[in-house]
């Protein structure tokens, strides 16, 4: 049933090119799995709730695709599982996602929590800054502009209609602020390491860049959040 599941999502996200494909997928499956190993929770909701969290993500499917989740139903009424399984994954997937904590809305069953948690640490570390700069340059924004700052008041609106700014600035709205949504344990510590990496990484890219005004705005960044 699980292999099934995988491969109807393989199928639907074969095109994909801006970082949310299959590989990412199977990523949060895997640290999905890994952070569940000392929880206690339905291991096959978590599975599945984890390779159905981007089939109807608006980035590649539209908001009426994210509303209904279309996709995730079609999957799931093609695999052999009870209706109250379907529910369950099916609520954790309308939880799930960065652009839904602006909204307010909090992953709720454990099972959720758990592959909020793995889904947002791929964003983060080395895989989360090559699959932004992925998604970034499939928009054709800059990776940086030294003129433009991020956005200190963001909200739904404004993400979701973001398309002008650069890699920088999307690092600033919204990766360095996942190590504080994470919501397990094994989350926040895998959250914290992976966080780490890109504070570093942004510290050594603004000094090859001469840019001390954005270490300074970097370091205040920090303290403030």
């Amino acid at each position: 049933m699980i292999e099934k599941a995988k491969l109807l999502v393989e199928e639907l996200l074969k095109n994909d090119n801006s970082g949310h494909g299959i590989s990412h997928i199977n990523r949060v499956v895997e640290l999905a799995t890994k952070f569940s190993e000392n929880i206690t929770c339905n291991r096959e909701v978590v599975i599945l709730s984890a390779l159905l969290h981007d089939v109807d993500d608006y980035k590649l499917f539209g908001m009426e695709s994210q509303k209904n989740l279309t996709n995730a139903k079609q999957i799931l009424n093609q695999l052999e599982i009870s209706e109250q399984t379907k529910l369950e994954v099916l609520n954790n997937i309308s939880e799930i996602g960065f652009s839904k904590r602006l909204k307010g809305i909090i992953p709720n069953s454990v099972e959720a929590k758990i592959v909020s948690d793995a889904d947002m640490c791929d964003a983060l570390g080395t895989v989360g800054l090559v699959r932004t700069i992925q998604y970034s340059t499939s928009h054709s924004n800059k990776f940086f502009n030294p003129n433009i700052f991020p956005n200190e008041n963001l909200n739904f609106q404004t993400y979701v209609n973001s398309n002008a700014t650069t890699t920088v600035c999307h690092i600033f709205e919204k990766m360095l602020k996942l190590k504080s949504l994470m919501l397990t344990p094994e989350g926040k510590k895998e959250g914290e390491k992976r966080h780490n990496f890109i504070v570093l990484f942004l510290k050594q890219y603004f000094t090859e860049e001469n840019c001390f005004d954005w270490t300074e705005y970097l370091n205040n960044f920090l303290k403030n959040n």
